[in-house]
């Protein structure tokens, strides 16, 4: 895929200088492929919609791996009766030491909120769970989920809101997760086990199929070549004197002051669970939480 220079014009979060970047369009077929379940995607014109009925659900994956960027899809989640399904959007790499940035969106019963579960794996650990409800029915629009990833930090937006932030905190002997390219998927799966009221709620299967619908694919990330040795790769996606990838700019290295305020109105008002504070399930706090700002 060819590298062209783009600039990115996003409130808020990038510069207006013309910078290296890759440019991703925004159709399906180019990006992605269909992972399992053929017979469970409809396709029309620039919608794509996944179902899941008692048979199967169904997924996709991208057809290239990225390391550093951001990665964004539109998504409007099952209407109705929703419990028991969770709709998927994540990016992950490969192997038992893995790394994983997930957006999943737990169903529930009708005129009950969805709720969003995020999570961080960095080498294969994950246990990072933090759950908020959202300040609009994401299943009667499309709305934008993205994931911002650069050498400083993990940005999980929702329409262009941070609503969670996974800080390099290297200098602490924290591992943060930058030499592992990593592919984008999303899927819709039966998780009536535990999705819903902790698994309380069951799948209602005749208000099957359950549809989640997308649009909007865009990807402008830093493509891996699955051949490459990871330190080809680190060389390749980073910045030198000859290129300049905008991720890197320093204005990327944190959030603005307005995203701050904003990732404290999120977590004040929409917050319900964060893995810190489960003294449950970890009586010792886990070692990030004891420096995170947020």
């Amino acid at each position: 895929m060819t590298v062209l220079f783009k600039m990115p014009v996003v409130l808020g979060f990038f510069v207006g200088l013309m910078m290296l970047g890759l440019v991703s369009s925004a159709e399906f077929h180019e990006l992605f492929q269909p992972g399992w379940a053929n017979d469970h995607f409809i396709y029309e014109g620039e919608l794509l919609k996944l179902k899941l009925d008692n048979f199967s659900g169904a997924g996709f994956a991208s057809k290239s791996r990225y390391l550093f960027g951001k990665v964004s899809m539109q998504i409007k989640l099952v209407e109705g009766d929703s419990a028991g399904t969770v709709t998927a959007y994540y990016m992950s790499s490969e192997g038992p030491y893995h790394n994983e940035f997930d957006f999943e969106f737990l169903g529930n019963t009708t005129g009950e909120p969805y709720l969003l579960q995020t999570n961080v794996y960095v080498n294969g650990v994950g246990n990072r769970e933090q759950r908020m409800n959202l300040w609009f029915d994401p299943t009667k629009d499309f709305h934008s989920y993205s994931l911002l990833w650069n050498q400083r930090q993990v940005v999980f937006l929702v329409d262009e809101t941070p609503i969670r932030v996974h800080t390099n905190m290297e200098h602490k002997g924290i591992p943060f997760p930058k030499d592992q390219a990593m592919g984008v998927y999303s899927s819709i799966w039966n998780a009536d086990d535990w999705a819903t009221q902790g698994g309380l709620v069951k799948t209602d299967w005749s208000h099957a199929p359950f549809v989640a619908s997308y649009k909007g694919f865009e990807i402008d990330a830093c493509e891996c070549p699955v051949s490459v040795t990871a330190d080809e790769i680190a060389k390749k996606c980073s910045s030198s004197a000859e290129k300049r990838f905008w991720w890197e700019e320093p204005t990327m290295s944190e959030l603005s002051l307005h995203q701050s305020h904003q990732l404290v109105w999120v977590r004040a008002n929409h917050l319900v669970y964060d893995y810190c504070t489960d003294t449950a399930r970890f009586p010792v706090k886990p070692v990030e939480c004891e420096h995170h700002r947020h």
